[in-house]
């Protein structure tokens, strides 16, 4: 038994024993420091059993403090996190921010190797990946689970909270291929999910994940519970906010619409207004275009049904295509082609024409319904036109025929002619015209536009296309008219290409004064008869142009006239130098093209012969001896020889045919 000094100094022993404990919950050592005590030490003296029991229950004790103490500091450390949480969760406005920011942190608070949140998609019936932290598979990141398969499904299925320590050998879940494939390349093995909650409704699964095996305590389930029911507050306030600034924005959006649209209104009443006054007020088609072209910012081109230009204004381009004026005849609407912009005239069913719009490719929908209307307008004039244009037509056409057959008083038709702005006292020339490549009113409707522009008249005659024009002067004798033949050629070959097709074109005049169209259009159609007949379509002549047999179709033989066409180079030849190259000719044709012959008859050297007939080659064409111009040149040379002096049967004086 010990002694009371021995008992004084083994209370002094658990005093002191005590007091340490104290120390120990004051610093915060760890549980280890805190052993049991001992029966006695050779510091402190021995310790009576009773003090040992007692300080053995005050360890526990101090132990079980310790414990509470570092559940508290960690709860509040916990709470501490959570609030901070949930201040940056309010501060933050995207939703994708907000996102990512609920996973990283929920990686902060419980130290796993991966964390991330799904979403539901209530209509598809799935939850979804949304956002990963320390995920290194794109199979993971991009995986979807239908509601009750996996973990991840069951919660956002049941809106309860579920952990696993090793995925793969938890028998609770509803493994799928899919899933388990995506979590073994991802190399999860212990996973928790909870529910984000909005009131009773989920809307995601915020998950925690470690790639080893472990167990997640109470504790980490109530963390992580908490902080999804902060990230479903964020979520949604986010989600809000969201739709709150969409809407502020399609507000914007509606109202400067709206704005524009009333502007595009007014613009196009303005529009409208300014077209329909300038064809009231008599503007011809290049005001509408020049009007059209300034409203909408670009250049203009007006064409008429059969592609012929009306109009043009600030623009240098080409016509719209054949398919482009299709396509928006077919669809009643403006289209595009090329980057520029074509709009079909019509009246009704009818094609008037087009109207196209240039260096406006991006042209808006208030735009194009202004194009559109512009259309109409351009419609409008175009009919207003063409009445104005047949009634003219009717006026021209029956003054036309009554020049053509003589019906009325000479004076009289040079008068109305004067009011049409046609000079009957000017000399004119008469065509006759015809294509087979085209019907008859678009041979008709281009040889009234070319009438118009020549001061001239056209109409149908007897089935005939005629047309009257003045006869332009020669350049190197403007008094004396020009010739019709060349011109029969030039008509020919520009209605030709208007019409995309041969147009045979006879000619005569030309004529001065009214009683003299009647003979002339009469020769003209004889002309287009023959040219037709010597397989000549596509061409333009006169009778004169035709050779001898021009000369037995005039009613007015000119037989000088027709030694000159053919002999004229020889003539003038042999009067000016005084040669004998019209006599060597005859020779020549009457020894039945022998040079040696003609050489005796002419009793000149054979040599001397062959240099003649190179002369005349020269003077005649390399083609002077071909069949029918040889021919053409015996006939010549006989009405010379015929019509010359009678000198004994020589030939004519160099001046008689001379031109």
């Amino acid at each position: 038994m010990p002694t009371t000094d021995d008992s004084g100094n083994a209370g002094t022993g658990a005093l002191l024993r005590m007091r340490d404990l104290l120390d120990q919950l004051d610093r915060g050592a760890p549980a280890e420091q805190f052993a049991p005590p001992t029966a006695g030490t050779p510091e402190d003296g021995e310790l009576s059993d009773a003090d040992a029991a007692v300080l053995a229950d005050a360890t526990r004790i101090a132990l079980r403090i310790r414990r509470t103490l570092s559940q508290h500091r960690r709860r509040e450390a916990e709470l501490a996190a959570l609030f901070d949480t949930a201040g940056d969760l309010a501060r933050l406005r995207e939703p994708d921010a907000v996102l990512k920011a609920i996973v990283h942190r929920a990686k902060l608070l419980l130290g796993t190797d991966v964390t991330y949140l799904s979403l539901n998609d209530e209509e598809a019936g799935h939850t979804y990946m949304r956002v990963t932290d320390g995920s290194v598979s794109a199979a993971f990141q991009q995986v979807r689970l239908g509601l009750g398969e996996g973990l991840g499904g069951l919660v956002a299925e049941t809106a309860r909270p579920y952990s696993t320590g090793d995925y793969r050998d938890d028998r609770r879940f509803r493994h799928t291929t899919k899933i388990d494939t995506a979590v073994t390349e991802e190399g999860l093995r212990a996973i928790l999910g909870v529910p984000l909650r909005l009131g009773t409704r989920v809307i995601g699964v915020l998950y925690a994940a470690d790639r080893t095996a472990r167990t997640f305590t109470p504790d980490e389930v109530a963390l992580l519970s908490s902080l999804a029911d902060h990230a479903a507050i964020a979520i949604d306030g986010a989600r809000l906010l969201d739709e709150t600034r969409t809407a502020l924005v399609d507000l914007n959006e509606a109202s400067r619409t709206i704005e524009a649209h009333s502007e595009a209104v007014q613009r196009a009443e303005d529009a409208h207004d300014r077209l329909t006054d300038l064809v009231l007020r008599g503007g011809d088609v290049t005001d509408v275009a020049t009007a059209i072209g300034a409203v909408l910012q670009g250049g203009t081109l007006v064409h008429d049904a059969e592609g012929a230009e009306l109009a043009r204004a600030g623009t240098d381009s080409g016509p719209p295509s054949a398919e482009a004026v299709a396509a928006s005849r077919a669809g009643g609407r403006a289209v595009c082609a090329n980057g520029t912009w074509v709009c079909a005239v019509l009246a009704g069913h009818e094609l008037l024409g087009s109207i196209a719009l240039t260096g406006r490719a991006d042209l808006d929908d208030a735009d194009r319904r202004l194009f559109e209307r512009a259309s109409l307008v351009t419609a409008l004039l175009l009919l207003l036109r063409r009445s104005v244009a047949e009634t003219e037509d009717r006026v021209r056409g029956e003054l036309l025929g009554d020049l053509l057959t003589r019906a009325a008083d000479p004076a009289g038709l040079a008068a109305r002619a004067l009011r049409l702005g046609v000079n009957l006292g000017r000399p004119h020339a008469v065509f006759v015209l015809h294509t087979g490549a085209a019907p008859r009113p678009r041979l008709l409707a281009a040889a009234a536009r070319l009438a118009q522009a020549r001061k001239g008249l056209a109409g149908l005659h007897h089935e005939d296309v005629v047309l009257v024009c003045p006869a332009e002067p020669p350049a190197a004798d403007p008094g004396r008219a020009a010739g019709t033949g060349p011109a029969a050629v030039s008509l020919a070959g520009e209605l030709g290409r208007a019409l995309a097709g041969p147009v045979t074109v006879g000619a005569a005049g030309p004529v001065t004064g009214p009683a003299e169209f009647a003979e002339a259009y009469a020769e003209a159609r004889r002309c287009r008869t023959a040219l037709r007949a010597l397989g000549r379509e596509g061409t333009g002549a006169a009778l004169r142009d035709l050779g001898f047999l021009g000369v037995l179709l005039g009613d007015q033989t000119d037989l000088g006239g027709y030694v000159r066409q053919t002999l004229g180079p020889v003539l003038a030849y042999d009067a000016k130098r005084g040669t004998d190259l019209t006599r060597t000719l005859r020779a020549y044709f009457d020894s039945g093209t022998s040079r040696s012959r003609a050489a005796e008859a002419l009793h000149v050297h054979v040599n001397t012969v062959v240099q003649r007939l190179d002369r005349i080659g020269g003077l005649l064409g390399r083609d002077w001896q071909r069949p029918e111009r040889a021919l053409e040149l015996q006939l010549a040379l006989r009405i010379h020889r015929v019509n010359g002096p009678d000198d004994g049967g020589g030939d004519p004086g160099p001046g008689d045919f001379a031109p």
